[in-house]
């Protein structure tokens, strides 16, 4: 029988299959309990082209205490920032790839904001 884990990572490889027959970069996000972690990799998955995450110092700083990563309102900013980031390496079109991770919540929030500033998926 599979944990849970093992359940996330075999949605994960189902996705990121039909990603690569797409052949466009990929926005991959990551979450943890403390933290979240975007990152906008090249189609032929061989370069990560931006990230983001609330480790950056200049994030936590933004958010204030310590341990305030790992709310929705930090994953929007961290949407906005990959999005920012993605435009300057001249990407605007991305595949999402949520790593088998529930559309819902902080995940959710991050792809919402990313949609917002700009980045279409």
């Amino acid at each position: 029988m599979l944990n849970k884990k093992e359940q996330r990572l075999r949605r994960a490889k189902q996705t990121r299959i039909r990603i690569a027959t797409q052949g466009t970069a990929r926005l991959t996000v990551n979450r943890t309990n403390l933290h979240i972690y975007a990152s906008v990799i090249s189609g032929d998955g061989s370069k990560v082209l931006a990230s983001a995450s609330t480790v950056e110092a200049d994030i936590r700083k933004e958010l204030g205490t310590v341990g305030k990563g790992g709310n929705a309102a930090a994953a929007a900013l961290i949407g906005k920032r990959i999005a920012e980031k993605a435009k300057a390496a001249g990407v605007e079109k991305v595949a999402f790839d949520r790593a088998g991770f529930a559309y819902h919540g902080r995940v959710k929030a991050l792809a919402e904001a990313a949609r917002e500033a700009g980045l279409q998926f």
